[in-house]
């Protein structure tokens, strides 16, 4: 994680009365994800829990991961909130996701959503990669490079934007399929309220059997 997008970063951000996403899943989980076979799924990087229960409600088993305490709570009651039997099929757990393991070939998808690395990428992607099951799906998504030459809200750090190609970089060819790899466009906002186009990164790939 870079230093700048540490834990107390998070804490933070979460830490006011108004919620920080819009309690929507990420688009391209829903593009990706609506049409596999629930199973069980490790959301990491989970914030405020959106994409676990959207999961959950289309009747997954979900761990959803991340490393503030706030986050997770408020995770938690949207759960409870907007569906108590989807809540009921989600795991929260609090870890470090530079340094935690989820176990090996454990999950039929494994999804990550804009989580801020920099140097421990790769060892990350590698990690995500090893807990997916057999036949199953590692879903990573993050801005794209070119999001740092439009007028959006990107931090100033290129270390923490990437390419659906550094993600396969870190995949045996020889044990996975790309479904996905491209810089996908989708309509944002800027500060000062104009209409732009940024490009979210998109991996999805399948271990085969």
């Amino acid at each position: 994680m870079s230093e700048q997008f540490g834990q107390d970063f998070w804490e933070e951000r979460y830490a006011g009365d108004t919620h920080v996403w819009s309690g929507r899943p990420n688009p391209q989980l829903v593009a990706e994800a609506g049409d596999l076979t629930p199973g069980t799924a490790l959301d990491a990087g989970c914030g405020e829990g959106a994409d676990a229960v959207w999961l959950a409600s289309r009747g997954w088993r979900v761990t959803a991961v991340d490393f503030a305490a706030t986050a997770l709570r408020r995770a938690r009651e949207h759960a409870e909130t907007f569906d108590a039997d989807a809540a009921g099929r989600i795991d929260w757990l609090q870890a470090d996701l530079t340094a935690w393991a989820p176990p090996e070939q454990r999950f039929d998808l494994v999804s990550t959503h804009y989580v801020h690395l920099a140097g421990e990428r790769a060892a990350f992607f590698r990690r995500m990669a090893a807990a997916v099951a057999p036949g199953g799906s590692l879903l990573v998504v993050g801005h794209h490079p070119s999001d740092l030459e439009t007028t959006v809200g990107r931090p100033p750090l290129p270390e923490l934007f990437f390419t659906a190609e550094d993600v396969v970089a870190c995949l045996d060819s020889g044990r996975w399929d790309v479904v996905a790899a491209e810089a996908r466009p989708r309509p944002a906002t800027d500060p000062d309220g104009n209409e732009v186009t940024v490009h979210d990164t998109v991996l999805r790939a399948v271990r085969r059997r």
